[in-house]
């Protein structure tokens, strides 16, 4: 059984039992499914990142609350060998927690990669969310509602998350960057 999976169930049961949520008024509030969040719920689904954003929005917690991160320590090491990643269905696109749960702020980092060719939707993050985008390698188009920018290497733009993104690779390499997610108050 995949670990990150485990914490995601049992998480998400928490944090859906807290609300008072029952399966269906989640599945209302999220747009996912009651059969979907009870498989992931009984460890009979692996979610994708797309589903996992839509929980975290229907539930109004931040992303990092369904991986079960703790509170920051003092110091904390990211060793790629021991990195935990998220996958879009066809794997085509992942992400990579960095961080999470820093005490007083309310913000996350990960990194991203998307194979050339590939593009990944993601639902609006809860109101007054922002992100920024910093690429370190290719090249990416950003479409954030009705309005796209095309980024290189070391480009960032810092957007509203509230809304419909589209991250397109441009080019024949696969995108890499680092997404800082804003969570308002």
């Amino acid at each position: 059984m995949d670990e990150i999976n485990q914490q995601v169930a049992e998480r998400l049961r928490a944090l859906r039992k807290n609300a008072r949520l029952s399966l269906e008024e989640l599945s209302s509030r999220s747009g996912v499914s009651r059969a979907m969040l009870s498989q992931i719920e009984t460890l009979k689904a692996n979610p994708t990142i797309a589903v996992l954003w839509k929980v975290a929005a229907g539930l109004g917690v931040p992303f990092s609350e369904l991986l079960g991160e703790q509170s920051a320590p003092p110091v904390r090491l990211s060793r790629l060998a021991e990195a935990r990643f998220l996958f879009s269905a066809d794997h085509r696109y992942q992400s990579r927690p960095l961080l999470a749960n820093v005490p007083g702020h309310k913000v996350e980092l990960y990194e991203l990669q998307l194979e050339p060719d590939a593009l990944e939707r993601a639902e609006p993050h809860p109101p007054n969310t922002f992100e920024q985008l910093f690429v370190t390698s290719g090249r990416i188009a950003l479409d954030v509602g009705s309005q796209s920018w095309e980024l290189g290497p070391r480009d960032a733009l810092l957007f509203r998350a509230d809304v419909v993104h589209v991250y397109r690779t441009l080019g024949n390499r696969a995108f890499r960057g680092l997404s800082l997610i804003l969570y308002g108050a």
